[in-house]
C-alpha cells in the first residue's frame, strides 16, 4: 500500500500568502500542513511509500522539505507533474493518474489532500477501506452547517457505509455530511478513474470523479470525528490557526 499526497495546486485563493511557496508548506500551529498529513501515516502498518505530487514551480521547495525528513518507516518521494502555472495544472484527478501511470505494478493507494487538516487518526479509515476492498472508500465529515455544505460533495450513507447519494456542490444540500479529500483506491478500482476521464474529459476535482464512480460501482464512506478544516481560503486558514489546538 502507498500514500499519495496531492500538492499540485497553486493556491490562488490564498494569494498573496502562498504566491511564492506551496500551500502544503503553510504552517498551522507551528507545523506545515504536509507534516500534519505525513504524521497521520507514520503508525499505519503496511505503508511502503508516501508520494507527494506537486508542480514544477514548487517542486524544489517540497524536495528540500522531503530531504529533511529522516527516520520515517516508509520511503518518501516527491513527483513533479511538470506544470508551471494555474492554467497548465493537471487537476487533482490528472495528478492522481500521472502518479498511478508511473507504477510498474498496481498497488493499493490512499490519496490525501495536503490542504485537508484534521485531528483524527487514519488507521481506522484504512482498516474500514481495506475491509470494503475491492471497492473504493472516501472519508466523510459532518460540518454541521447545511448551507456551507454547498461548497463540497454532500453524502448520504447506508447503514453499512455505502454511498447512496453524492451531490457535488448542490445548491440546496440535503445534509451537512460532506466528502473529505481522503480516499482509498484499491488496485482493482484504478482503471475506473481512467474510464471517468475518458468519458467526461474532466481532470480537475476528485468530487466529480466520485460522483460518477458511485453510480457505476459501490463506494463506501467512513465518518470522521473531531476537527476538520479545508484550507482553501485565507478565512479558513485563519480559522485553523486560531482553533485547531483548542
Amino acid at each position: 500500500m502507498k500514500v499519495l499526497v496531492l500538492a499540485g495546486g497553486y493556491g490562488t485563493r490564498l494569494y498573496p500568502v502562498v504566491k511564492d511557496i506551496p500551500k502544503a508548506l503553510l504552517e498551522v500551529c507551528g507545523k506545515t500542513l504536509i507534516d500534519h498529513v505525513l504524521e497521520k501515516f507514520i503508525h499505519v502498518p503496511g505503508i511502503e511509500e508516501v508520494c507527494v505530487v506537486t508542480n514544477d514551480k514548487f517542486a524544489a521547495q517540497l524536495q528540500a522539505w522531503a530531504g529533511r525528513k529522516t527516520g520515517l518507516p516508509f520511503a518518501l518521494r516527491v513527483v513533479n507533474d511538470g506544470t508551471r502555472s494555474p492554467e497548465e495544472r493537471l487537476g487533482a484527478v490528472g495528478d492522481i493518474l500521472f502518479v498511478f501511470d508511473q507504477e510498474k505494478e498496481p498497488v493499493d493507494w490512499v490519496v490525501a489532500g495536503s490542504d485537508n487538516l484534521f485531528d483524527a487518526g487514519v488507521a481506522d479509515f484504512v482498516r474500514f477501506a481495506q475491509a470494503k476492498s475491492p471497492h473504493a472508500s472516501v472519508g466523510a465529515y459532518d460540518i454541521r452547517d447545511t448551507a456551507a455544505a454547498s461548497k463540497y460533495g454532500v453524502l448520504d450513507l447506508a447503514g453499512d457505509g455505502r454511498i447512496v447519494s453524492l451531490e457535488e456542490k448542490p445548491q440546496a444540500p440535503r445534509s451537512s455530511l460532506i466528502s473529505m479529500c481522503l480516499y482509498y483506491f484499491p488496485r482493482e478500482m484504478q482503471a475506473s478513474i481512467r474510464r471517468y476521464v475518458e468519458e467526461t474529459r474532466a481532470t480537475d476535482t476528485t468530487g466529480g470523479c466520485f460522483q460518477w464512480l458511485y453510480q457505476k460501482s459501490p463506494v463506501y464512506g467512513f465518518k470522521f470525528q473531531g476537527k476538520w478544516y479545508d484550507i482553501g481560503s485565507l478565512e479558513s486558514y485563519d480559522q485553523a490557526q486560531k482553533t485547531y489546538l483548542l
